[in-house]
C-alpha cells in the first residue's frame, strides 16, 4: 500500500509540475504578443527641431526594442532638406514605421508620410500638395521642383510593387504609384481619372484609400492600432528632453528680441561708462543665449557668430584704444547688425531670391527695433534706476543736509575746481578720466566726445566728478 501511495503521489508532483511549466509557457506566449508601440508627434513645422526629435525618436524606440513606430502628424511642411533626410530615416529604419494623419500632412508632410509602411488618416484629413514654395507661397524655380519630383517618386517607389497574374499575363502594380506622388509636385501631370492638368494634387483620405496612398480612416491612434491588426498592445511616448524645452523657449521671437535688447544695452552702458564690467557681463551672457539655441537649430552658422564677435572686438578696440569715433567702431556696429540679423535667417545663400530678401528684412526690422528700443530704454534706465524712489534708490545718498539744519560740513573744491584746465587722459564718451593739478578726475564732457590729450575747462564740481567742456583756443 505505501508503494502505491508513493506512486500516487509522484505522479501528482509531476502533474503539478507539468501543469506549472504549461502555464509559464502560457503567460510567456501571451506576453509575447503584446506588441510595444512607440509613438512621436510631429505636428510642427519641419525643420531642424523636427528632424532633432526624430532621430531621438527612433534611437529610443530602437534602444527599447519597440514593434514598430507611430508618427502622430499634423502638419502644413516646412523645409525640404528635413524632410528628405526624415523620410531616409524611415525608409532606412528596420522597423515597421506607421503614420496617422490628425488633419494635415501638406507639403514635406506628405513626403514624410508616404516614406511610412502604412498611412492612416482622421476624417477630413488631407495629403499632398508637395510643391516647392517660397516663404510668399509661389513656386520656386523647375529645379527645385525637379528634385521634389525625383524624390517623391522614389519614395513611393522605394515601397516596390505587386506581381498580378491575369489571364496568363503578369502584371506589375506599383503599391504606391510614383507618378501619383509626382503629381503631388508638379501641375503639368495627368492621371486619368484623378488629376487633370493644371492642378496639384492633394487627397482626401477616401480618394488616397481608392489610389492606395492610405491603408483606411481612422479617428485616434487606438482605432489606428486596432486597423492595422495590432490586438495587444503597450504604448511608449516621445517626451522631448529638458535642452530641447529649453531651446525651443529660446528660439521665441520675442524672447529673441529682448536678448538683443540686452545685448545692445550693455554695450551702450559700457560706452558710457568704461570699465564697470556688469553691463558688458549681461551682454556677453545675452549674446551666448541669443546664438546657442540659432546655432543648434541649425539656423547661426559659425561664420555668423564670428562675424558678430569681430564687430563687439572692434568696438572694444575703439573704446579703449583708437581716440575718437571711426572706422573701427562703425564696422564694429555694421558687423554686430549683420551677426545678429543673419543668425535669424537660415540657409543664407546669397542668391537674393524674395524669400530671402523678405526674410533677411524682417529680421534686420527685429534686430534695428530691439536696438532702438534697447538705446531708449538705457538711457531713461541710467537716469532713473537709482533715484530716490526706485527700487535701487537706497543705494545712492539722497538724504539733503540743509545749513540751517547745522550740517557746514561741505567740500569747498566744488567752487575752487571751477574754471581750472586740465588735460583728458582718456576719450570723453561722455565719460572717461581727466588730469587737473597733476591728479586725477572722474570726469563727464558737457559737450559730446572729447578725443584724449584734449585741454579740457571745468565748469561744474559735483559729487567727486567734474563736468568739463573743451577748452576754446584764445585768440
Amino acid at each position: 500500500m505505501d508503494l502505491f501511495r508513493n506512486i500516487i503521489l509522484s505522479l501528482l508532483v509531476m502533474l503539478i509540475g507539468l501543469s506549472a511549466e504549461a502555464k509559464l509557457a502560457s503567460d510567456s506566449l501571451v506576453e509575447s504578443t503584446e506588441k510595444l508601440v512607440y509613438k512621436f508627434d510631429i505636428k510642427r513645422e519641419i525643420g531642424p527641431a523636427a528632424w532633432r526629435q526624430t532621430k531621438d525618436a527612433f534611437r529610443e524606440a530602437d534602444k527599447l526594442n519597440a514593434d514598430l513606430i507611430l508618427i502622430h502628424m499634423n502638419t502644413y511642411g516646412g523645409m525640404v532638406i528635413h524632410a528628405d533626410s526624415i523620410r531616409t530615416a524611415i525608409l532606412n529604419n528596420k522597423k515597421p514605421v506607421y503614420v496617422f494623419i490628425d488633419n494635415n500632412a501638406a507639403s514635406a508632410g506628405a513626403l514624410i508620410s508616404i516614406a511610412c509602411d502604412s498611412i492612416y488618416m482622421r476624417s477630413g484629413a488631407n495629403i499632398g500638395a508637395a510643391t516647392v514654395v517660397n516663404q510668399t507661397g509661389q513656386a520656386m524655380p523647375d529645379k527645385y521642383q525637379s528634385y521634389m519630383r525625383s524624390t517623391m517618386r522614389a519614395t513611393a517607389e522605394a515601397h516596390g510593387k505587386d506581381t498580378i497574374v491575369q489571364a496568363g499575363d503578369t502584371i506589375y502594380k506599383w503599391k504606391r504609384d510614383p507618378l501619383i506622388a509626382e503629381a503631388m509636385v508638379d501641375p503639368r501631370t495627368y492621371i486619368e481619372n484623378v488629376i487633370d492638368t493644371g492642378k496639384v494634387l492633394t487627397f482626401t483620405p477616401d480618394e488616397a484609400i481608392k489610389n492606395g496612398y492610405c491603408e483606411g480612416i481612422a479617428n485616434s491612434v487606438s482605432e489606428v492600432l486596432e486597423k492595422a491588426g495590432v490586438k495587444e498592445y503597450t504604448i511608449k511616448s516621445y517626451e522631448p528632453s529638458g535642452i530641447e524645452k529649453v531651446v525651443d523657449f529660446m528660439i521665441n521671437p520675442v524672447l529673441q528680441g529682448i536678448l538683443i535688447m540686452i545685448i545692445i544695452g550693455g554695450i551702450y552702458f559700457e560706452l558710457q561708462t568704461p570699465g564697470i564690467g556688469f553691463p558688458i557681463l549681461a551682454s556677453a551672457i545675452a549674446a551666448v543665449l541669443y546664438f546657442s539655441p540659432l546655432y543648434l537649430e541649425g539656423m547661426a552658422e559659425n561664420w555668423e557668430i564670428i562675424l558678430f564677435g569681430v564687430g563687439v572686438i572692434l568696438l572694444a578696440v575703439e573704446i579703449f584704444v583708437i581716440p575718437g569715433f571711426g572706422v573701427a567702431g562703425v564696422s564694429g556696429i555694421i558687423f554686430i547688425i549683420t551677426g545678429l540679423t543673419l543668425s535669424l535667417v537660415d540657409n543664407v545663400a546669397f542668391e537674393f531670391e524674395p524669400r530671402h530678401i523678405k526674410t533677411i528684412v524682417a529680421s534686420l526690422l527685429l534686430v534695428i527695433f530691439s536696438m532702438l528700443v534697447a538705446i531708449v530704454g538705457s538711457i531713461y534706465l541710467s537716469k532713473k534706476l537709482f533715484s530716490a524712489n526706485s527700487f535701487l534708490g537706497h543705494l545712492a545718498l539722497s538724504t539733503v543736509e540743509n545749513a540751517e539744519e547745522g550740517y557746514v560740513g561741505v567740500d569747498m573744491r566744488a567752487k575752487s575746481m571751477v574754471g581750472k584746465i586740465g588735460v583728458a587722459m582718456s576719450v570723453l564718451r561722455p565719460s572717461g578720466k581727466v588730469i587737473i593739478d597733476n591728479q586725477i578726475y572722474d570726469a563727464k564732457s558737457e559737450d559730446g566726445f572729447i578725443d584724449k590729450e584734449t585741454e579740457v575747462e571745468v565748469i561744474r564740481f559735483e559729487t567727486g566728478q567734474v563736468y568739463v567742456i573743451k577748452k576754446e583756443d584764445d585768440e
